[in-house]
């Protein structure tokens, strides 16, 4: 039997507002229970990811803001609904 283990939330996702798997760049914060998680792509869905994990959500949004810094036109995209 296998236990079930709870999913991670998405909370938030930032874009960088460019096409193409070059130029494409996504920021996600997400939660699983007392942990948040921050994760930065490169190149789209399928392109490479950079993952930290803080014991705070302050923590981690100090992390997103120094991700978000620079020339990019960063724009915070809404997470879908889950069906649940």
């Amino acid at each position: 039997m296998f236990d079930r283990v709870p999913a991670m939330e998405q909370r938030k996702h930032w874009w960088n507002g460019k096409w193409g798997r070059l130029a494409r760049r996504d920021v996600f914060l997400r939660s699983d229970a007392d942990r948040w998680f921050v994760e930065q792509r490169a190149g789209g869905a399928e392109g490479i990811s950079r993952f930290y994990e803080y014991d705070t959500v302050d923590e981690a949004e100090e992390t997103i803001r120094a991700l978000l810094h620079g020339t990019d036109t960063w724009r915070e995209l809404t997470p879908r609904p889950h069906a649940g």
